[in-house]
C-alpha cells in the first residue's frame, strides 16, 4: 500500500517489520495480535516512565508507532508504581484480548527484546535505568549484565 508520502509509507513499512518480528517470535500469533501485543506492552511500559524517558523513546519509534505509543497517554498522572513483574504482566494482560495465544511475560519479554534491538541502544539503556530492579526481568540479558 503505498500513500503516496515517503515519510508515512517509510513508517507503515517499518512499522510492519516491527509487527512481522513479533509475529515470529510470538508464534501462533497473526499480525493483528502481533499488534495487540505490541501496544499493550508499549502502553504498560509508557506508563511507567517518566515523562523524559517516554518522549527520549518516542523519537526514536517509526512515526506510526510514536502514535500507538503515546495514544491515550496522560502524563500528567506521573508513572505508574508499578514495581513487581507479576503486577506489569497482569497490567499487560488487561490490555491483550481475551484468550490471547501467548503468556504476558512472554509477550513482555519479545516487545522489549525487540526494541532493545532496534531503538538506539543508549536509549535503550535509558528506559532499562528507569526500571526498578525487579522489572529488569524482562530485559535481555546482556542489559542485566548476564
Amino acid at each position: 500500500m503505498s500513500t503516496g508520502l515517503a515519510v508515512f509509507d517509510t513508517s507503515v513499512s517499518e512499522t510492519n517489520e516491527w509487527l512481522r518480528a513479533i509475529e515470529s517470535r510470538l508464534r501462533p500469533c497473526d499480525r493483528q495480535q502481533a499488534y495487540a501485543a505490541l501496544r499493550a506492552v508499549l502502553h504498560v511500559l509508557r506508563d511507567r516512565l517518566p515523562l523524559d524517558a517516554v518522549m527520549g523513546l518516542s523519537a526514536q519509534l517509526p512515526m506510526l508507532m510514536r502514535g500507538l505509543l503515546l495514544e491515550g497517554w496522560r502524563p500528567a498522572s506521573g508513572p505508574t508504581n508499578l514495581r513487581n513483574p507479576d503486577e506489569f504482566a497482569a497490567a499487560v494482560t488487561n490490555l491483550l484480548p481475551p484468550a490471547f495465544p501467548r503468556e504476558p511475560k512472554a509477550v513482555i519479554e519479545v516487545v522489549v527484546g525487540l526494541l532493545c534491538e532496534r531503538v538506539d541502544k543508549g536509549e535503550a539503556q535509558k528506559v532499562f535505568q528507569h526500571m526498578p530492579q525487579p522489572l529488569r526481568v524482562f530485559w535481555p540479558a546482556h542489559f542485566r549484565g548476564g
